[in-house]
């Protein structure tokens, strides 16, 4: 019976699980990726909301995932599907969790309404003591507030 537990737990893992190239950055919580098997998958990245292109910290949040993603080797570790049709997903980058370094940068919003993970919150809120990335700035407005407008 352990056996059998150890191989679905096996199987859940690894049909979760992929690995590709970074080859797009759309945006900065949102790239496309080759897997080996030579599919383009877009990726939203899982628990974070960066700054809209045209808002402040948007370029710059595009840039920094740019220089910890593309081109290169990824381990993405899918967590669902958004109502877009993307994919969301964790990124790895050897042993970077690329959606934790973005927060740890201050580029970017723990999703909460969406994400639970306490370690991101806590990854946000460092950021925001030390005052890093947006953070820098005096009232930024979050991807969700400016969306409304």
């Amino acid at each position: 019976m352990k056996i059998l537990s150890l191989l679905i737990l096996l199987s859940l893992t690894l049909s979760t699980t992929f690995t590709g190239k970074v080859i797009k950055i759309t945006d900065g919580d949102t790239i496309v990726v080759l897997t080996d098997d030579k599919e383009q998958i877009k990726i939203r990245l899982e628990g974070i909301d960066c700054p809209e292109s045209s808002q402040d910290f948007g370029t710059k949040a595009k840039q920094a995932t740019s220089e910890l993603c593309f081109g290169k080797q990824v381990k993405i570790i899918k967590s669902g599907e958004d109502k877009y049709g993307r994919t969301l997903g964790y990124v790895l980058v050897g042993d970077v969790n690329v959606n934790e370094e973005l927060l740890r940068l201050g580029m970017d919003w723990h999703y909460k309404q969406y994400n639970k993970d306490e370690e991101l919150a806590k990854i946000e809120m460092q950021a925001r003591t030390k005052k890093v990335g947006l953070w820098s700035q005096p009232n930024p407005v979050a991807p969700w507030d400016f969306r409304r407008k």
